[in-house]
């Protein structure tokens, strides 16, 4: 496995281990509409519990069963599924098969997956929360690589909203935020 990518995704845990303890308002929108914060959380967490199975080379109908409901202290749940999570990927062979539910990818692909999504939720729950936006700027150019490179796809996914136009010469963050289908700028009335 490549350790700059498994140090990654230690970086993008991080990231979003420091907004989840600023939240006070579970039930604020997030940039994503169709989500609160409770539900980002919960989303971000669960994806965390199908990691160590998955790697373990189970099926999505296998891993399924092992998947639990969480408990009402999601900070807490979060830690205990990260460090599970983590712990499975630092055992991981990189080029390991994982059943994923569109294909089935090598370790080292699901890795990198894995740090966009943290890194681009934590990015979400930062500005649902009103906590500091500005990630790792390793992590951001990491991220940034991954998804220009699928930019094509990625708004065919249906993953993600359409791409928001920004400057091509705004920070890479926002370029980064932009390209989800995230408005880096300020909402109206916001000081920061």
């Amino acid at each position: 496995m490549a350790l700059e990518w498994l140090a990654l995704l230690r970086r993008a845990h991080h990231e979003f281990s420091t907004r989840i303890e600023t939240i006070t308002d579970w039930s604020a929108p997030t940039p994503d509409t169709e989500w609160t914060v409770d539900a980002l959380v919960r989303h971000v967490v669960v994806e965390q519990q199908w990691v160590p199975p998955l790697l373990g080379g189970l099926t999505i109908d296998e891993a399924e069963e092992r998947i639990r409901p969480l408990r009402d202290d999601l900070v807490a749940e979060w830690h205990l599924y990260s460090g599970l999570a983590t712990a499975a990927w630092d055992v991981a062979p990189a080029s390991g098969p994982v059943h994923l539910s569109y294909a089935v990818v090598t370790v080292d692909h699901y890795l990198r997956e894995q740090v966009c999504d943290v890194t681009v939720h934590a990015w979400d729950l930062a500005r649902a929360t009103g906590a500091d936006e500005t990630l790792d700027d390793g992590l951001v150019a990491a991220v940034w690589d991954v998804f220009d490179e699928q930019r094509d796809m990625l708004g065919a996914s249906g993953l993600f909203a359409a791409p928001v136009a920004v400057p091509d010469d705004a920070p890479l963050q926002d370029r980064l935020v932009a390209l989800t289908g995230r408005d880096p700028r300020p909402a109206e009335g916001d000081n920061r």
